[in-house]
């Protein structure tokens, strides 16, 4: 059964950091692309970061650029999110996504932003 669970999100402070993961099982996590998108209400769905399934290349939204990274560990099959230096406008539901031939998604994790 395939499976991604995220977890790591919460509320923080404006110019904090979080850390997001996502445990992967049920499919060959390195033959994958793996990325994070995030959504908040009213809005599409939107990727804000990707990594290649064999090389491991990263890209990244320009929005997020400098303030977000991603990481894999394949001993754990888990992809991670750093995120730092966090505005209000990165409140939003963030997704984990696995893909290629098929697209598997997250339930998501919950990024509020506030004071």
């Amino acid at each position: 059964q395939v499976r991604l669970v995220e977890s790591g999100g919460g509320l923080v402070q404006p110019g904090g950091s979080l850390r997001l993961s996502c445990a992967a099982s049920g499919f060959p996590f390195m033959s994958y692309a793996m990325s994070w998108y995030r959504q908040t209400p009213g809005k599409e769905r939107e990727l804000v970061a990707g990594m290649t399934n064999t090389a491991g290349s990263t890209s990244y939204a320009n929005s997020v650029k400098g303030r977000l990274t991603m990481s894999r560990d394949s001993a754990k099959n888990t992809v991670y999110l750093e995120m730092i230096s966090l505005t209000p406008e990165d409140t939003a539901v963030y997704y984990c996504n696995a893909r290629r031939l098929v697209n598997y998604w997250g339930q998501g994790t919950q990024v509020t932003v506030s004071s």
